[in-house]
């Protein structure tokens, strides 16, 4: 399954968490599991919170990325539960995308009233 093909599953498996759940108001950590389970439920792979290490200089840091989602091991998705999107968070799924040499990631914000508009693509040379 392409980038592309993951990335259209996450969304509609995201409309059908928040629908489900009944819309914002809940812990980004809820709709991280949520978004997992429907995922599974859809026969997609997903791994939570995965641990990549950070190179620096040659060594490895102690601390390591944290990745709310990875999809199908091509989708890196950040969950947010706020009221708006901003910058920072595209920056922060970019970042990640580098250090991981992936392609594309999702900024996935359940605190919108409509899920799909509070949903970023964000790319790496995709």
């Amino acid at each position: 399954m392409t980038e592309n093909e993951l990335s259209r599953i996450i969304l509609s498996a995201a409309i059908e968490v928040h629908r489900e759940l009944g819309g914002p108001g809940l812990l980004e950590s809820v709709y991280e599991e949520a978004l997992a389970e429907e995922l599974l439920l859809r026969g997609v792979h997903v791994e939570r919170q995965n641990l990549v290490p950070i190179p620096y200089k040659g060594k490895q840091l102690k601390t390591p990325l944290r990745l709310d989602l990875l999809v199908g091991g091509l989708v890196i998705v950040e969950v947010k539960a706020t009221e708006q999107n901003i910058p920072l968070y595209n920056a922060q799924v970019l970042t990640y995308l580098r250090l991981t040499s992936l392609k594309l990631g999702m900024v996935v914000n359940f605190g919108y009233r409509l899920v799909k508009d509070g949903t970023q693509r964000v790319v790496n040379g995709l």
